[in-house]
């Protein structure tokens, strides 16, 4: 049995989350056992069982710059991670590079690097050696998409330790429409609105996109909340847009039913802190074209500019409007590129094949030969 220890931020990033659970569930499904370390608000988190992984939450003690951390951790993780086979880190998170101290060196590591550090830069000058040392440290690292890859600098410092492993979704993780949801938001929105799904953040680019919803003869539904939620209903008053709807989170079955019936998906993300998408991955598998901006990170592997949606100049209300009025007018379009978005999706985002490449990555750094692998996991590495 593989058993491979992850360690990543605490609380829920949104998408990241779901990134990670899917890692999870697609590995365990070939036989992998997680688990799964984190922080905390709360004071006595403890122990979650979860199908796809055990999840240990520790306390945070302090957050210094946005980076928690945790007193109780140290001791947690030097006993976890000596029973494990596999560290994978998620970056960034600077308490990781301080916990990777703790593991010992006969004990290989991944890091999968979603994100460059964009907003913390003028402290990044003094993180920077410990970021170093700790992307040096491990056997690989993954980049989410060739494209961040190219446009990275810490990352092409790294390239010949670097490994491209795209995200992935489990069709079947997903709650199926539910009958009775759908026909409660078609009366309520129809079916020809532009759906945004994340958590509030300043990378996302919300407010470009509420100054590109004036005017606009069509609802904008914007499911999630988080900490740029009141700037932002604040700016839609002020520009009296009543044709931008704020739903908070919502239930899973609430969320498939409104991607079954948009007509496509708009994801304004302006800055490099959006590494892939994850939402934008869930409207492919839906079939739903996709409105995003050129960033030149995973955001335009999933979404190609003239096949599976458009893809926009990021910070650009006017090039943004002009992209979902084009999909909003044409059906013919529409359904072209949400074909093309759900087979692009078959081919390169199913976890099954994002789990694959993970195992097989797995078990590389702990030199199994792949006759071993097809021997102790069922169905055959590829």
């Amino acid at each position: 049995m593989l058993h491979v220890y992850k360690t990543y931020f605490p609380d829920t990033w949104g998408g990241l989350e779901q990134a990670i659970l899917q890692i999870c569930r697609s590995t365990a499904a070939l036989g992998a056992e997680n688990t799964i370390f984190t922080l905390s608000h709360d004071p006595s988190p403890g122990h979650i069982e979860r199908a796809e992984a055990d999840v240990y939450r520790y306390p945070i003690s302090a957050d210094f710059a946005s980076c928690p951390v945790s007193a109780r951790a140290f001791l947690a993780f030097r006993r976890h991670v000596a029973k494990t086979d596999v560290v994978h880190y998620h970056f960034p998170w600077p308490f990781a590079d301080i916990l990777d101290m703790l593991r010992p060196r006969h004990i290989p590591a991944v890091i999968t690097y979603h994100s460059d550090i964009v907003r913390q830069r003028a402290l990044l000058r003094f993180y920077r050696p410990l970021m170093r040392y700790f992307l040096g440290a491990a056997e690989k690292v993954v980049a989410t998409s060739a494209n961040y890859l190219r446009s990275s600098e810490e990352l092409q410092r790294l390239k010949c330790r670097v490994e491209v492993i795209p995200f992935g979704l489990d069709e079947a993780s997903y709650p199926g429409a539910d009958p009775a949801r759908l026909d409660h938001w078609r009366a309520v929105y129809g079916d020809r609105f532009f759906l945004f799904i994340g958590v509030l953040r300043y990378y996302k680019g919300l407010h470009i996109l509420l100054n590109a919803a004036r005017g606009a003869g069509y609802k904008i539904l914007i499911i999630g909340a988080g900490p740029t939620e009141r700037e932002l209903k604040g700016l839609a008053a002020e520009l009296a847009l009543d044709n931008v709807e704020f739903l908070g989170f919502l239930p899973e079955t609430d969320k498939v039913a409104l991607l079954k019936l948009c007509r496509g998906v708009v994801f304004p993300s302006h800055l490099r802190s959006e590494a892939f998408g994850i939402s934008l991955l869930e409207a492919a598998m839906f079939g739903k074209p996709m409105v995003s901006s050129e960033i030149g990170t995973g955001t335009s592997f999933v979404n190609i500019d003239g096949v599976t949606g458009i893809v926009a100049p990021p910070n650009d209300p006017a090039s943004l409007r002009e992209a979902m009025d084009r999909i909003q007018a044409d059906d013919v379009l529409a359904e072209d590129m949400g074909r093309a978005a759900r087979l692009r999706y078959e081919r390169l985002f199913t976890a099954e094949k994002m789990g694959r490449r993970y195992l097989e990555l797995y078990k590389g750094l702990l030199g199994w030969a792949p006759k071993d692998l097809t021997e102790t996991w069922p169905g055959t590495i590829g």
